[in-house]
């Protein structure tokens, strides 16, 4: 049973989302209210992220802690199923119904 966390796999999840929302480290970093150096040092792993930056970089990625780290959980379903959900709040009723179609087709 893993007993702490893989920084390695989170910092990779924290850049894969930057990138998908189009940021740069330099706009992440300006979100967070640090500078662009440390975020650099966190997706490298060349330093450990604080539990107050984690929340900061989870809220400007709009995503959710639980989505940052569940590829870090035996059960990472749940994490999936909760960010999906909390992406689907976010969507228009014409939106929901195409999502639906396309999981329908898939």
């Amino acid at each position: 049973m893993q007993k702490e966390v893989d920084y390695e796999k989170l910092e990779i999840r924290i850049k894969e989302v930057r990138l998908k929302r189009g940021l740069t480290q330099d706009n992440l970093a300006e979100m967070v209210g640090c500078n662009t150096s440390h975020i650099s040092n966190i997706e490298n792993n060349y330093t450990k992220l604080s539990l107050n930056v984690l929340l900061a970089i989870a809220n400007s990625l709009d995503v959710s802690i639980d989505y940052l780290l569940s590829n870090q959980y035996k059960d990472t379903a749940s994490a999936l199923d909760n960010e999906i959900l909390r992406v689907l709040q976010g969507c228009d009723n014409s939106k929901k119904e195409k999502i639906l179609k396309m999981i329908e087709l898939m």
